[in-house]
């Protein structure tokens, strides 16, 4: 394993690190969203979604950009 590989497999293990443990508590905090309104709970999973793969586009166009020089 050369060091951009043990890099990236670092980075995609805090990646689903963190975004697991906030998809643990999703639950909980679309419940607490949901008292206030049902859109709002709505809006929170899909800013959760796109935060998700956001992430890794933004991951992929670093590594394009690095890999070009």
């Amino acid at each position: 394993m050369d060091r951009d590989t043990r890099n990236a497999a670092i980075a995609a293990l805090w990646i689903m690190l963190l975004f697991g443990i906030a998809a643990y508590n999703l639950p909980k905090l679309m419940l607490a969203a949901g008292s206030i309104s049902g859109v709002l709970a709505g809006i929170v999973a899909i800013i959760f979604l796109l935060g998700f793969f956001a992430v890794f586009w933004l991951r992929s166009r670093y590594q394009r950009k690095n890999q070009d020089k």
